[in-house]
């Protein structure tokens, strides 16, 4: 990969090509017209990684081609966020001539959020120690001084130092309500913030006027979750990642939500669950009694594997189904599944990864 001229005319060049492969690959089904909600053409990206390079007396940020696995400097990354933008050469600078900092250190993450938070991560390959720490603090409070809202961690082999904190607060607007969440260090978000709000507010609208209660599969942090509370009487989430899990137990609270409950349970064992294959004492221990909840509507955004046949076959039985995806094409073999018992009534392309080939598909499903 190589850094893509960011441009409008480029941009709007990539999105055409991604509706038209899009509307061809589901040409065989009866699709509704397709919504189309674009990124922003530069710094949209709120996560970046760099390898860091030694030369001389030198140090400085690079990124290999994919294809040739050729390096390239980067001073700049124009999809990255602004705030990631701004802090990269002086983060760069102010770690140069800090041999303590400097040796060993061979990768830099950033993580950042529309709300103005930052967290970056240094990784080295030496084991960091109180000294290390020492002058690491100095440097988080020189760069909080000069106006970044900075957290950092210093990682190692089987070594983790963090200053303060280990994730940032995000805040999303939702129509006209900001919902908060915690978004921790190497834990799954949405990378394109202002496309994410896009899909949320996309979601709450295909929902609205909603009887029941909603099930979610794969629920992360509790990033749909939470939004679309509002138009359920309950929601049942599950997640199997236990950070995640924690996380969303902790927007939960920062929301004062208190309709949604998350449990950790993979789909598959779920489903197992749900039709009586299986007992789990995790969901006694949680108080939960499936039986009492009247889910009409199921809500799932699967890996890039997609749904195993079990799970598509359980979620068949909902009235509703809301289908956020990050594969297309495991997409496309889940709707030879749920395309029999249900008809697509809603269908979006949401531009998450500008100028590469990805793209994040919604669609709605309803008993036929």
């Amino acid at each position: 990969m190589s850094i893509p001229h960011t441009s409008s005319d480029s941009y709007q060049l990539q999105l055409e090509d991604k509706k038209q492969r899009l509307q061809e690959m589901f040409s065989d089904y009866d699709m509704p017209s397709l919504e189309v909600f674009s990124s922003a053409e530069q710094h949209y990206r709120m996560r970046a990684e760099f390898r860091v390079w030694h030369e001389d007396t030198d140090l400085y940020y690079v990124m290999f081609n994919q294809e040739t696995r050729e390096k390239y400097r980067v001073d700049q990354f124009p999809v990255a966020s602004r705030i990631i933008n701004d802090l990269m050469p002086r983060l760069i600078e102010a770690i140069k001539d800090k041999p303590l900092l400097r040796n060993k250190l061979f990768q830099v993450d950033f993580l950042s959020t529309l709300s103005g938070e930052i967290l970056v991560s240094l990784l080295y390959h030496k084991k960091i120690d109180e000294e290390w720490t020492a002058q690491a603090t100095m440097l988080k409070q020189l760069l909080n001084e000069e106006g970044f809202n900075l957290n950092l961690i210093g990682r190692a082999r089987k070594m983790k130092v963090v200053l303060d904190r280990d994730y940032v607060i995000e805040k999303l607007n939702v129509f006209d309500r900001t919902y908060t969440y915690q978004q921790v260090e190497n834990s799954f978000t949405q990378p394109n913030g202002l496309v994410a709000e896009k899909m949320l507010e996309w979601a709450v609208d295909c929902t609205r006027n909603s009887k029941g209660d909603l099930l979610e599969l794969y629920c992360g942090n509790g990033n749909f979750s939470l939004a679309l509370a509002q138009n359920f009487n309950r929601v049942l989430a599950t997640e199997l990642a236990k950070p995640s899990v924690d996380s969303a137990q902790f927007n939960i609270k920062a929301n004062n939500i208190e309709n949604v409950q998350i449990i950790r349970m993979s789909a598959e064992d779920f489903t197992q669950a749900m039709e009586g294959v299986r007992t789990f004492r995790r969901l006694t221990q949680a108080g939960i009694d499936l039986t009492t909840y009247d889910c009409n509507t199921i809500f799932v955004d699967p890996p890039r594997s997609g749904m195993d046949e079990g799970t598509c076959k359980m979620v068949q039985g909902y009235e509703r189904i809301l289908y956020i995806s990050c594969n297309p094409e495991t997409l496309k073999d889940n709707l030879e599944i749920l395309g029999q018992t249900h008809n697509i009534t809603r269908f979006a392309l949401f531009d998450q990864f500008p100028y590469t080939h990805h793209m994040e598909v919604g669609i709605l499903l309803e008993k036929k």
